[in-house]
């Protein structure tokens, strides 16, 4: 399965959509773009793998693989990029501003029930990030 994150940056935060095969499965928000400095940049545009990945803090979400100079890449729940975020990507239902969404725990959910039935078949998830 490929995945391809098209992002638009600001300086206030970095907005996305995320497509499978012609079809937006939801919106994203991200940290600006800051030179892929750890805990306040967004990851660089490139091709990475996806797995599932459980925390007590999260519970169950995905792990963005093998990200330059960076660990702990994470889709998870967040409407508000700079409060909540430390470099990992959040489904959001909409943009309501420049890193800023709405109903993100139901994006992600949504997000889950595409990706997860093709990890749990072993599948390879590839997520291309591009502008």
């Amino acid at each position: 399965m490929v995945l391809v994150l098209t992002r638009t940056y600001f300086p206030e935060g970095t907005n996305g959509k995320l497509v499978h095969e012609g079809t937006i499965i939801c919106h994203t928000i991200e940290l600006p773009w800051k030179d892929n400095l750890s805990q306040v940049s967004c990851i660089p545009e490139g091709e990475y793998f996806i797995e599932k990945r459980y925390s007590s803090r999260f519970g169950w979400h995905l792990e963005v693989l093998n990200v330059p100079n960076r660990s702990l890449i994470l889709f998870h729940p967040a409407n508000n990029a700079l409060n909540e975020l430390r470099g990992c990507i959040a489904p959001v239902s909409q943009h309501s501003g420049f890193g800023l969404g709405l109903q993100s725990k139901q994006a992600f959910r949504k997000l889950q029930t595409v990706v997860y039935p093709e990890l749990d078949a072993k599948e390879s998830i590839l997520l291309i990030v591009q502008s």
